[in-house]
């Protein structure tokens, strides 16, 4: 690396980075990252340690695919990141988590608004949410540099480093998608928050049970008819005519790629085009050719 005195210091002019082949590319191709507020919360984490160019940096690291993977658990982000050097850097973010009581004090607080759990349990972050936290003496977000713990094995003495910046970007792009990875880096994963939320109600978060449905309106819970089983076992075995009804209506969707709309984005996806760009003319032009075929089969 060329290096030169500049006002008495030593002057390092920026790294070009190799180029880096599979890598994590963010969705984002200008302007801010993240279009949730809860990302947008967590991207103003980053942007306030007031690291300058660096923030640059990482925004075109990240999306340029130099990060080549991230690893998410509680209180934890590993991920490597390609740079100057042939050997990739590695990247550690380490966020302070809730304690099991600190979580079972907050469960109770988001249990006095029903509105909180059902938005979590469709996977969203309600927009109050923090205040929620707040009243119960906690805060969502890291608000003070001691609750974070960022490293990296690159050689620049800024931290955090253009780098660990493009992991933030990209995490940010990620909570957009699941906002329960913000909670996992608090301490819990999606499961245990559900079981708390569920625990605190003191009924179960599933609206069935096995023959029977709680009543959205009264909360009681009603008998379901359970369908008969034959009791001819030949009949069972031997199998019947099928009706002729029995697909029901066969027509091409009238809209083009639903599951994978209704999925969201894949997880850290790295191919050149969105997720759902990529995958929908599939969809398009599978469409009629199954219809083809299946009119055709006897």
């Amino acid at each position: 690396m060329s290096w030169r005195w500049h006002d008495g210091y030593v002057y390092f002019p920026p790294s070009e980075p190799r180029a880096a082949k599979g890598g994590i590319k963010a969705q984002s191709k200008r302007g801010a990252f993240g279009k949730s507020w809860w990302a947008k919360r967590w991207i103003a984490v980053l942007e306030g340690f007031d690291i300058g160019a660096r923030l640059g940096r990482g925004r075109s690291y990240a999306r340029r695919g130099q990060v080549l993977s991230i690893a998410i658990d509680k209180g934890l982000v590993q991920a490597r990141v390609q740079g100057s050097r042939p050997k990739p850097y590695g990247v550690t973010i380490k966020v302070k988590t809730l304690s099991g009581a600190n979580w079972k004090k907050l469960a109770r607080a988001l249990s006095h608004q029903a509105i909180f759990a059902a938005k979590l349990l469709a996977g969203e972050m309600p927009q109050h949410i923090e205040g929620a936290f707040k009243d119960a003496g906690l805060s969502l977000f890291p608000e003070k540099l001691k609750e974070l713990d960022t490293d990296c094995s690159c050689p620049d003495w800024s931290n955090p480093c253009k780098h660990i910046a493009a992991v933030y970007y990209l995490l940010g792009e990620e909570f957009d998608r699941d906002p329960f990875l913000i909670l996992k880096l608090r301490g819990v994963n999606r499961e245990e928050i559900v079981g708390l939320l569920g625990g605190t109600s003191g009924k179960t978060t599933s609206r069935y049970t096995r023959g029977k449905s709680t009543a959205p309106e009264t909360g009681e819970e009603v008998s379901l008819p359970l369908e008969p089983l034959d009791s001819d076992a030949s009949a069972f075995w031997d199998g019947s005519s099928l009706p002729d009804d029995l697909f029901g209506e066969v027509r091409i969707p009238p809209v083009s790629a639903a599951l994978p709309k209704r999925l969201g984005s894949f997880p850290f996806w790295r191919g050149e085009q969105r997720f759902l760009d990529a995958v929908e003319p599939i969809y398009i032009q599978a469409s009629p050719r199954g219809m083809d075929l299946f009119l055709i089969c006897p």
